[in-house]
């Protein structure tokens, strides 16, 4: 029978943590190079090493490998994956900015303006001075209210859909009934018209 180590807790030296940490550092700072020379393939391999190779309590050290991977994936246009690392780096350390920037843009890129919104509000508490965000603030709702008007509009597209479907053996159709919306609660009434 194998030994399952995933279950083990190692304990390591002192020694054995500070090696280690030096070994991540280069990897996290070759990475830093390959993303300098726009090898952005090489940089994300290079973080990812360097995420192995931390011990669990260098934090710091981790959250900035996450959010350097995630300035990669930026520069690859992997948005999902910015989030993923981006997320990552958050939960390591909440109010680092540079992340929250990098998600924000992403979750904007993936068309979740909410989620969007929500991060540039933050990024702005945690640095007025940041423009990007500050823009965003003020464009978002706007857009979040029109992608609410279209999703409300492909809903009722469907609906209707649906409806004459049902109709249809009735010799009926949608166009039958007349939708009014009361003005004063929001709420439909349905007329029948031949």
């Amino acid at each position: 029978e194998g030994l399952d180590i995933k279950d083990e807790k190692i304990e390591l030296t002192e020694e054995q943590k500070k090696e280690m940490r030096e070994q991540a550092d280069k990897l996290k700072t070759s990475g830093n190079e390959a993303f300098k020379n726009s090898d952005y393939e090489k940089a994300v391999e290079l973080y990812s090493e360097a995420l192995t190779v931390y011990p669990t309590e260098s934090t710091n050290e981790i959250a900035i490998c996450y959010a350097n991977r995630g300035a990669c994936f930026i520069k690859l246009e992997q948005n999902e994956n910015v989030v993923d690392d981006c997320t990552k780096a958050l939960e390591l350390r909440p109010d680092y900015l540079k992340p929250l920037m990098r998600r924000a843009q992403s979750y904007e890129a993936l068309e979740k303006l909410e989620q969007a919104l929500e991060d540039y509000k933050k990024a702005l508490e945690l640095d007025p001075s940041q423009t990007a965000a500050r823009e965003a603030v003020m464009r978002l709702p706007e857009q979040i209210k029109e992608q609410h008007e279209k999703l409300k509009e492909e809903m009722i597209g469907k609906l209707k859909e649906l409806g004459d479907a049902v109709l249809k053996p009735f010799g009926l159709s949608t166009s039958n009934f007349q939708l009014q919306q009361d003005p004063n609660t929001g709420g439909y009434s349905v007329n029948f018209r031949k």
